[in-house]
């Protein structure tokens, strides 16, 4: 069992650790229990219906949510000539080839997103083993393999989201800022849980949304109503 601090001991004294929530009710407890002094982010988990050891049961995509994540992600893109400078037009933080791949293969890491041409994609692979593992390599089923550069840049710009179901068979996503607000925070909970719901495999059998629990960054989690999740997205 984690060894737990008297600040989150206090916030889930009076908290009955069985009970489902709709998720107004939910987001309410999460931003009225939260003790850090600072803006936590707010994350979500869903445990899905599928089998990740079965390739086509593996659910990994990408959402933009409607009101961002309330962190600007530092892109990178790997391009050349035309390209390289309508990512910097587009609002890159870092645009190059040759000389950003051998800067990362001597420690460099300080940026979040990767996006890569299709013509890039050779040398990229050569730092693979370095991107790979924190998930910073550019993928074409993510759409960050793509000479269409500068709509994905916007789009990660504004709050798009990369996702993917673990072993356990649960996704994990941070949906923005305590200080959203209830509203905010709902409206990117629904867009998440509705691409979720667009990616089900034909193969997956039986309920789909198992269960879905939200927290705050150092919080204690709250499970929500997935039926109720699924009647929101139905009549938004």
């Amino acid at each position: 069992m984690p060894k737990r601090g008297k600040k989150y001991k206090n916030a889930v004294s009076d908290m009955d650790r069985l009970k489902m929530f709709d998720l107004s009710e939910a987001l309410e407890n999460v931003l009225k229990v939260k003790f850090a002094n600072f803006d936590e982010s707010v994350e979500v988990a869903v445990r899905l219906g599928v089998d990740p050891r079965h390739a086509d049961q593996m659910v990994r995509s990408s959402v933009i949510l409607p009101n961002g994540t309330g962190k600007t992600a530092r892109v990178l893109v790997f391009a050349k000539g035309e390209k390289e400078k309508e990512a910097l037009t587009a609002g890159a933080d870092f645009a190059g080839s040759d000389e950003l791949i051998e800067k990362i293969k001597g420690g460099w890491l300080e940026f979040d997103r990767t996006v890569a041409t299709p013509d890039m994609m050779g040398e990229v692979g050569k730092i693979g083993r370095i991107l790979g593992p924190r998930n910073l390599m550019p993928n074409a089923k993510l759409g960050t393999v793509t000479f269409d550069v500068e709509r994905v840049v916007n789009e990660i710009k504004k709050g798009k989201v990369d996702f993917r179901v673990d072993k356990a068979g649960v996704v994990h996503a941070a949906i923005g800022k305590c200080s959203f607000g209830v509203d905010k925070l709902a409206d990117n909970i629904l867009t998440f849980v509705d691409r979720l719901v667009q990616l089900k495999p034909s193969t997956s059998k039986g309920v789909y949304l198992r269960s879905i629990s939200i927290s705050s960054t150092m919080g204690p989690g709250f499970k929500v109503d997935p039926l109720q999740v699924r009647t929101l997205i139905k009549t938004t």
